[in-house]
């Protein structure tokens, strides 16, 4: 990761736009992963079992690359203990309660707005207006994931909706405060101590709701095994990856990418069976399209 910082600026934004994708990949292959997961283990528990074993992995990561982390945790353990609490744990508590009544449809929809969302909060704190090309950019992407998702022919409102667009104004509050309110950590230092903190909060939800250490207990290798995938790929290396791009694009241009998870996710599953219909082909040509438009990657020629 010392790499993206010390090549020159150019080359470190492209590294970053690059690792930012592919952390969009990696959360996409989460939906196939907690398909299987929630067949045998209640949501509280699949969701604390996942990031528990997240953070460890990531906590010995950060001792061999980068020692034990505890100055920047010193200087900054309140900020890291609420973006962990509101970004990590929060963000997937309203997911995974709303989806109780919600439809995948409508989540996934109001999901896509956190980008527009995070820019407008940036915006807001910073006093800068994002620039129209941005906005366009957000726009087009946000139909290509409606489209994606099929919201034009089956969206519904349903009381699980309100949590989650709080789930998703969650991590546009996470993605904004990383970059604002951290101060002299890495991204492997940020990813290591909010993921410990949302952890253990979803822990003790799991303990209070739930019996974790018996349907852990139960679970079969296939559970397991996605277990793993969504904690090491889907959490470890997605959320470094997210702070990477924070920290060198910034939470705007880095927050457009959020809405390549519906496209990375139809991919995914396209490739266990499921072919798309050609409105999800196209959606997935818009939202592409709008990302790179919103995030300076396609230029549109001026006359």
């Amino acid at each position: 990761m010392s790499d993206v910082f010390s090549a020159p600026r150019p080359r470190a934004e492209t590294a970053a736009f690059a690792l930012s994708a592919l952390a969009a990949v990696c959360w996409g292959s989460n939906f196939e992963a907690t398909r299987v997961v929630l067949q045998e283990m209640p949501p509280w528990t699949a969701a604390a079992g996942r990031f528990l074993i997240a953070a460890l992995a990531i906590l010995g990561w950060l001792w061999i690359a980068e020692g034990s982390g505890l100055p920047a945790l010193r200087r900054n353990w309140k900020v890291f203990l609420g973006l962990g609490v509101v970004g990590v744990a929060g963000f997937n508590a309203a997911l995974f309660l709303g989806m109780r009544s919600s439809s995948p449809v409508t989540a996934a929809l109001i999901m896509g707005t956190s980008p527009l969302t995070t820019t407008l909060i940036e915006a807001a704190l910073t006093r800068r207006w994002p620039k129209a090309a941005t906005l366009a950019g957000m726009a087009i992407s946000l139909l290509g994931v409606a489209l994606t998702v099929g919201a034009f022919s089956g969206a519904r409102l349903a009381p699980g909706d309100g949590l989650i667009l709080l789930g998703s104004l969650a991590w546009a509050l996470y993605t904004v405060g990383c970059r604002r309110w951290v101060v002299a950590a890495s991204p492997l230092e940020t990813s290591v101590w909010t993921m410990l903190a949302g952890a253990l909060a979803l822990l003790g939800a799991a303990f209070a709701f739930e019996a974790p250490v018996a349907s852990v207990l139960a679970a079969s290798p296939a559970a397991w095994g996605a277990t793993l995938w969504m904690a090491l790929a889907g959490s470890v290396l997605a959320y470094l990856f997210w702070q990477v791009g924070i920290q060198v694009r910034g939470p705007g241009a880095t927050s457009v990418l959020f809405n390549l998870v519906p496209v990375s996710a139809l991919a995914i599953a396209a490739l266990f069976g499921r072919t798309p219909e050609f409105s999800q082909l196209a959606g997935v040509a818009l939202a592409i399209l709008g990302v790179l438009l919103a995030s300076g990657r396609l230029r549109v020629p001026r006359r």
